[in-house]
C-alpha cells in the first residue's frame, strides 16, 4: 500500500491559497502606487488589511461559500463541463502575541451537476461514458498564520503560492495570489490505471480577494465583506477515473463571505449535512482529514 504520508494538506479555497512561502517573503503591493489612505507601507496595517479581506483580524470564526465549476482539459478541443462543487469554509481566527492573525481551516463540499442545485448520486464521466460514485470534498484542520508579507503555511503544505501586486481600481481592493506546486503522486499508474494522474501530481492556483475601499480603511472592521473569485489548473482526482487521459480539470469559482450557516442555500445546506456533517460542528473536529488519502484507504478496503 502506498505511503498515504506523502500526500499533506491539500487546496483550503479561500485562505490558503494567498499564501506566501516563508522562505522567501515579500511586500505583496507596491506602496507607491496605492492610495495613500491604505497606509501599506506599515506592516501592521498590511497583516490587518490582508487578514480582515480573507477572514478577520479580530478573534471569531468567518463562514464562507462558494461554487466552484469544474472542467476536463484533454488538451484537445474545448473545455469539457463535469460538475460543480458547492464548497463550505470555516476559518477560527485569533490574535498572536507577535501581532500576526492565525487561524484553523476547515471546508467540505458537495458535487451537483454541472451548473445545477441536482445533488450527484452517480456521475457520467463525459471522456470514457463509466458511471462513478462522486467521493466526498473534505479538508481541514489546516493551520496558517497572516504576517506582513503574506499567509504562511507549515513546511507539510502542499501550497507554496506567491502574492501579487495588491490592486486598487476606483473603490474595489483587490489581493491577488498565484500559487504553482508539485508532488510525487502516491496513487502510481502501476498500481492504479484507471484513477492515477501520473507520478507527478501538479496544482496551480490563482486567486483574487475583492473589498470595498472604504470597509478597507474602517479600523473598526475586523471582518471585510469580500467576494472572492479564482481560478485552479490540477491534476485528475482520482475519482473522475481518468487514469491514462491526458489533461487536468480546470476550475473556476466565485463565493463570499457569509455570516451563518443560515446563508448557505437550503438545497446545498442539507447535502452538506447529509454528506460531510463535520463542518457544522467544528470543534469537535480535531483529526486531520483529506478526502484524496480516505479515498486511497477506502480503495485499499
Amino acid at each position: 500500500m502506498p505511503n498515504l504520508s506523502t500526500l499533506s494538506r491539500r487546496d483550503t479555497f479561500l485562505f490558503a491559497a494567498s499564501a506566501a512561502a516563508a522562505a522567501t517573503p515579500s511586500v505583496p503591493a507596491l506602496a507607491s502606487a496605492l492610495p495613500a489612505e491604505l497606509n501599506w507601507e506599515d506592516p501592521a496595517e498590511r497583516v490587518r488589511i490582508q487578514s480582515a479581506m480573507k477572514g478577520s483580524s479580530g478573534e471569531e470564526s468567518i463562514y464562507s461559500f462558494f461554487r466552484l465549476h469544474l472542467y476536463g482539459y484533454t488538451h484537445a478541443g474545448n473545455l469539457i463541463p463535469f460538475a460543480t462543487m458547492s464548497n463550505l469554509n470555516v476559518g477560527k481566527w485569533r490574535t498572536l502575541p507577535n501581532g500576526n492573525q492565525a487561524a484553523k481551516v476547515f471546508e467540505t463540499g458537495v458535487y451537483t451537476k454541472f451548473d445545477s442545485d441536482e445533488v450527484l448520486d452517480v456521475w457520467e464521466n463525459p471522456v470514457t461514458g463509466e458511471k462513478r460514485k462522486p467521493w466526498r470534498f473534505i479538508g481541514g484542520p489546516l493551520s496558517v498564520e497572516i504576517g506582513p508579507d503574506g499567509m504562511v503555511t507549515g513546511e507539510l503544505a502542499t501550497l507554496k503560492p506567491k502574492p501579487l501586486q495588491l490592486q486598487v481600481f476606483g473603490d474595489t481592493v483587490m489581493i491577488p495570489s498565484a500559487s504553482a506546486f508539485s508532488f510525487p503522486n502516491p496513487m502510481s499508474p502501476e498500481a492504479y490505471p484507471k484513477e492515477s494522474a501520473g507520478d507527478t501530481y501538479w496544482w496551480d492556483s490563482h486567486y483574487v480577494y475583492f473589498a470595498n475601499m472604504k470597509d478597507v480603511v474602517n479600523r473598526e472592521i475586523t471582518s471585510i465583506k469580500s467576494h472572492i473569485q479564482f481560478q485552479n489548473l490540477v491534476s485528475w482526482h482520482p475519482w473522475w477515473g481518468m487514469g491514462g487521459q491526458p489533461g487536468r480539470t480546470w476550475g473556476r469559482a466565485y463565493g463570499a463571505k457569509i455570516s451563518s450557516f443560515d446563508e448557505v442555500p437550503a438545497v446545498y445546506r442539507k447535502a452538506l449535512e447529509d454528506q460531510t456533517p463535520e463542518i457544522f460542528d467544528t470543534d469537535n473536529w480535531t483529526e486531520p482529514r483529506d478526502d484524496f488519502p480516505e479515498y486511497m484507504a477506502d480503495r485499499h478496503g
